[in-house]
């Protein structure tokens, strides 16, 4: 359990923050940046959830979601290293249960024809707000786990990616199954 006493402790004043194991590092770590992107994903979702008043099965959908980003952020705070207790970590159902909802809601999608430009319903635009904050969340966490002695577990990564495309999928459901989705018409504008 978590207990929060006190916001504030002025530990961070001088440009440092923990991680999960009380390694202090600086605020502009990567590893600190990453978790803080995944947390940025969980409030643009948030943002989503206030329009889908009709959607209560998709809502349900981003409600797992919003707590698995809370799992991938403790996953990211405390690297994985040799020797040391096993903390909280993504596990492949949590993809595969992605994987399920993007074959759910992508069942009833007409087909694509074009890109689809971000738009159609505040909710469709939201959830493609949410999406390109997930692929950059899911870059820094590839370039983290590029880093020597900065571990990322396998599923964390998988499940960023899925999720990026649950968010598209999500978006065009929310345009009226792809039927109100803005599309990309090439050269348009020439």
């Amino acid at each position: 359990m978590v207990v929060l006493n006190r916001i504030y402790t002025r530990t961070g004043d001088d440009g440092t923050t923990a991680l999960g194991s009380g390694e202090r590092r600086p605020k502009y770590d990567l590893r600190i940046s990453a978790y803080g992107t995944v947390d940025e994903t969980n409030a643009a979702i948030g943002i989503v959830r206030l329009y889908l008043r009709d959607a209560r099965e998709l809502d349900a959908m981003l409600g797992l979601i919003q707590n698995d980003l809370f799992d991938l952020g403790a996953d990211l705070a405390v690297p994985e290293r040799e020797g040391k207790a096993e903390r909280l970590r993504m596990l492949s159902s949590q993809v595969e249960r992605l994987e399920h909802d993007i074959d759910t809601l992508n069942a009833q999608l007409a087909p694509l024809t074009s890109f689809v430009l971000p738009g159609g319903t505040p909710a469709a635009a939201h959830l493609h707000l949410a999406r390109t904050i997930c692929r950059r969340a899911e870059r820094i966490m590839v370039e983290l786990a590029a880093k020597r002695d900065e571990p990322v577990g396998d599923a964390a990564i998988q499940y960023m990616n899925r999720l990026s495309d649950f968010l598209f999928v999500a978006s065009r459901s929310v345009n009226d199954n792809g039927a109100g989705d803005v599309l990309w018409v090439p050269g348009q504008n020439r």
